[in-house]
């Protein structure tokens, strides 16, 4: 855990495998904590590659870092820090495209960043002050990723389950699962009461 700076924003990172829960955990703290939180999503950062076909893009392996524009996130959070608002990308995961329309995102006491990917890229990691990796069971995971997906991204049961095998269990085992030995604080079984009132708890902590 890096120590932190009273008069600059305190930075966290929130990782864990796709459908551990983590998406669910950070909105509940900026609920709880309304007003003194800002959210980015690192999945909207995914790069735009308009230069593909739909059905090239369809094949990109979405779970490994390089689909994602880090360095664009880091430069924001940097912005962030220095009290300068930034836009934010905003992605279309059925077309695998970002949208023309950004989501203005105001400086605030606390950003949390939450993404599979959060610790596993040095250069983000570097970036945060506090780094929580929320644990979650496989089955629990792909369960959850299933009903994301179809409900939300109109993906067929073949193809989420076909794309879970390809690429996303893979990188998980490759990337994810590696980088919890960076995580300051473990989160088990996922998102529950529990887990929110320890990260609102710490958060409330190093504010004050």
């Amino acid at each position: 855990m890096s120590p932190w700076v009273p008069d600059r924003p305190l930075f966290i990172g929130l990782a864990g495998g796709s459908g551990s829960g983590k998406t669910t955990i950070a909105e509940e703290v900026v609920r709880i904590l309304e007003g003194a939180v800002s959210f980015l999503q690192h999945d909207a950062y995914y790069r735009h590659m308009p230069e593909l076909s739909f059905e090239e893009r369809t094949r990109v392996n979405y779970d490994h870092p390089s689909s994602l524009e880090t360095e664009l996130l880091v430069s924001h959070l940097e912005m962030l820090r220095s009290g300068v608002a930034i836009e934010r990308p905003v992605y279309d995961f059925t077309e695998h495209l970002r949208s023309e329309e950004t989501v203005r995102i105001a400086p605030a006491p606390v950003v949390l960043v939450e993404g599979i990917l959060v610790l596993a890229e040095p250069e983000l990691r570097s970036e945060l002050d506090l780094k929580i990796f929320v644990d979650t069971d496989p089955d629990v995971r792909l369960a959850r990723r299933l009903e994301r997906d179809i409900q939300e991204r109109s993906r067929s049961v073949d193809s989420v389950i076909n794309q879970y095998f390809a690429s996303v269990r893979p990188m998980h085992l490759e990337y994810v699962e590696t980088s919890k030995r960076y995580a300051d604080l473990i989160i088990p079984e996922g998102a529950n009461p529990a887990a929110v009132a320890t990260v609102v708890e710490l958060i409330r902590s190093r504010l004050h």
